[in-house]
């Protein structure tokens, strides 16, 4: 390895450990940055659950959970703004900001069981007001990394901080979520890993925070003194942004017709795929699927969504990172429709013990395909992210691409939960003269003697409308970006005095 391959490691392995602290500090680090709405976990307030997990960890995660995406679209367009050049563009932002999360973490350490355990309930305020101010640090230094990243990496291997983040993530979600759920479970540990039962799982939520704390300060330590900005006469234009001029800058980029064109389709690409993505797992778990066998299969998937990243990476650095996301759009759209299939299949392999092995065979090897799918599409989309930035105003620049990103995966999958119940067709049988067309008339129905049995299950509809609407955008609108990437580099720069 040469000593320039070596130092573009090192600054791969960088990124990486930093997503990683993101990831961990994320509990829906998946389904807002990854495009994650998969069987395994469910969004909008839906539990991710390993094998028994306790119901502290679950409290405790659904406090956060609705103010992790605010506090990030709101801190992240102001990182760009305040910085102090002698220590570091970059580093101004991420050494406090990880210093931070980890003298919370700690402090959590040694308060949190208090907190999870008062006699009136859990202190939902206070843990409300930790988490909220965990969210923020973690939203800001994820913004510094990636603008820091678009600096550190070479302009040919810019388009590897996609790759960087996706694996960073993943890791930080797998270390985070599921590895700690499954160890935290009592049940888990005892079914799986002791030899005699306990009441408790191998590791608490105390200890793990205190870990996880003490690792934020000597990595953060390590980075503040040994990993120096890049030092570029070029850059020494750089523009100075307050807090108002940088939302100013904001909208000057949303109003460059490049930018807007770009942000209207990601906005409705991901349309086709809502239902698919959000409401499959929930009907999955309706028909008597386990949650918690839904969620042991995300182990082995770990592997396989760390490497795929790093695979289409190879793809995807190139200076046509959106072909692969056009051509993995028609692809995922057909798993769409086969997970509608493998939702209608589920109650006929159903047994009185449960499901058989292969059926959970076909659900792994589904959401395996699934994977390849979602990761092609996210990889190309970020890699263009970096490659079309502003290296001038970097974070603000890809904070405003990967915010409207994921906006455009949010609302549909918002949408298609509102529309299954009101797209599905239900009839009274047992209790002439009623229905089932609302909830006060289902119950009139049941109290007449009679039951509401479905007709037609919205979902299907659903699965059904967005696939024709996705294949539309990919014949209409697809080929459109495509040719986003035929503009030159000034179309996408933002000319900051202007």
């Amino acid at each position: 390895m040469t000593k320039r391959n070596l130092y573009t490691h090192v600054k791969h392995t960088f990124i990486v450990f930093s997503r990683i602290g993101v990831g961990l500090m994320e509990p829906d680090a998946w389904s807002s940055n990854m495009e994650h709405s998969d069987l395994l976990t469910h969004k909008n307030g839906r539990q991710r659950k390993m094998a028994g997990g306790s119901s502290r960890s679950e409290n405790l995660k659904d406090s956060n959970r609705v103010e992790m995406t605010s506090s990030e679209d709101e801190m992240e367009g102001e990182s760009d703004g305040l910085i102090t050049s002698s220590f570091g563009r970059r580093k101004s932002w991420l050494v406090p900001t990880q210093y931070l999360l980890g003298i919370f973490m700690i402090w959590l350490s040694f308060t949190v069981n208090g907190l999870l355990q008062k006699e009136g309930g859990p202190d939902i305020v206070t843990l409300t007001s930790v988490f909220f101010m965990l969210a923020f640090l973690a939203a800001t230094q994820d913004i510094a990394v990636d603008g820091w990243a678009l600096t550190m990496l070479s302009r040919e291997n810019v388009g590897y901080a996609s790759t960087c983040n996706s694996v960073g993530q993943t890791a930080g979600y797998f270390l985070g979520n599921v590895l700690f759920l499954a160890l935290e479970s009592a049940d888990f540990c005892n079914k799986y890993l002791r030899t005699e039962p306990k009441g408790t799982g191998i590791v608490e939520l105390s200890d793990f925070l205190f870990f996880w704390g003490v690792v934020f300060m000597v990595s953060t330590t390590l980075v503040a003194i040994f990993k120096r900005e890049n030092v570029n006469k070029k850059r020494k234009e750089e523009e100075r942004h307050g807090v108002m001029e940088t939302y100013k800058l904001l909208f000057t980029i949303i109003k460059m017709p490049t930018v807007f064109t770009f942000c209207v389709l990601l906005l409705t690409a991901k349309v086709g795929f809502s239902a698919a993505d959000t409401v499959t797992g929930l009907k999955l778990v309706e028909e008597g699927v386990p949650r918690e066998q839904l969620a042991l299969l995300a182990v082995p998937l770990v592997p396989l969504q760390i490497l795929l990243p790093i695979i289409i990476s190879k793809y995807t650095a190139g200076p046509r990172p959106l072909d692969i996301f056009y051509k993995a759009f028609p692809f995922r759209l057909l798993i769409g429709l086969e997970y509608a299939l493998l939702v209608w299949w589920t109650p006929f392999v159903r047994h009185e013990h449960g499901y058989p092995v292969y059926y959970y065979a076909v659900i792994l090897i589904s959401y395996a395909l699934h994977q390849v799918a979602v990761y092609s599409m996210y990889v190309a989309c970020m890699a263009f992210h970096a490659k079309v930035s502003d290296p001038l105003i970097g974070g603000t620049y890809m904070t405003l691409l990967n915010t409207v990103t994921n906006l455009g995966g949010n609302w549909p999958s918002t949408v298609a939960l509102w529309l299954v119940d009101p797209l599905t067709t239900k009839e009274c049988q047992g209790a002439p003269g009623q229905s089932c067309d609302t909830s006060e008339a289902a119950g009139l129905c049941v109290q007449g003697g009679g039951t509401c049995l479905t007709i037609m299950d919205g979902y299907y509809v659903e699965s059904a409308v967005c696939v024709v609407i996705g294949i539309i955008w990919w014949l209409s609108l697809g080929k459109k970006m495509r040719r986003l990437q035929e503009k030159s580099p000034a179309a996408w720069r933002c000319q900051v005095n202007s």
